[in-house]
């Protein structure tokens, strides 16, 4: 077990994150989360039977202070850091032009300095392992909604892939972004419920997200769109 790789996943207590921890740990990782809920956490940990490879931190993805202290105390308990997952972030689910501009902020700050807060956190630890930046982004990262700040969000996270990308390639540092499509999660409790049509299932981006930190050595795949059968923007 202590040879096992060793996964850092922000949002992790449920949604997509929670899936692709639970995926991580049955294939023998060591898995840390993050999320701001200390109550949730805690019911994610005792479901899995509280196992020694599972660190939970109660922590706002977009506090770099928390942040810093996650991959630390991830760093500082296993002895490594192989990858981390961005993947915290919400939808205000309305429009520049007439929506309400008051929780605009946070969304911003979860959904495009949360990611850069981790990345700056984690990228020494991962230099030294030559591991894995896996970005949870959207769809909406690449086809326009009309008035969509969230979509502007994830537009911002397509690019900061890329950045990031450049920035650490040398260091032997892979990244990956992961843009799913509508998924069944809460993320639609705030839009009048779940779209009609095909829906994709948090358990099957969490496969997505366990493929690529899991790449060999040396693989880079840097961009994986990801639609259910019938999804067509």
């Amino acid at each position: 077990m202590t040879d096992s790789p060793v996964t850092l996943i922000t949002g992790g207590s449920n949604g997509i994150g929670a899936a692709a921890a639970r995926l991580l740990l049955d294939r023998g990782h060591r898995v840390a989360v993050t999320g701001r809920d200390r109550g949730r956490l805690d019911r994610f940990a005792a479901d899995r039977g509280n196992p020694s490879g599972l660190l939970t931190f109660a922590a706002d993805a977009a506090d770099p202070d928390a942040t810093r202290a996650a991959v630390d105390a991830t760093v500082a308990e296993f002895g490594r850091l192989d990858a981390v997952v961005a993947n915290a972030g919400f939808a205000t689910h309305d429009s520049v032009v007439d929506g309400d501009p008051h929780a605009w902020g946070e969304m911003v700050l979860t959904n495009v300095l949360g990611p850069a807060l981790l990345i700056r956190s984690s990228v020494e630890a991962l230099k030294a392992t030559r591991g894995r930046i896996v970005l949870v982004g959207s769809v909406a990262g690449f086809v326009h909604t009309p008035g969509n700040l969230y979509g502007a969000t994830k537009w911002a996270l397509t690019g900061l892939a890329e950045n990031t990308r450049r920035a650490v390639t040398a260091d032997g540092v892979g990244v990956t972004l992961i843009a799913p499509g509508r998924v069944e999660t809460d993320f639609w409790d705030g839009a009048g419920g779940l779209p009609e049509g095909t829906l994709l299932t948090a358990d099957q981006i969490a496969e997505s997200i366990a493929w690529a930190v899991g790449q060999p050595a040396g693989v880079d795949v840097n961009t994986v769109v990801i639609r259910p059968t019938g999804q067509p923007n």
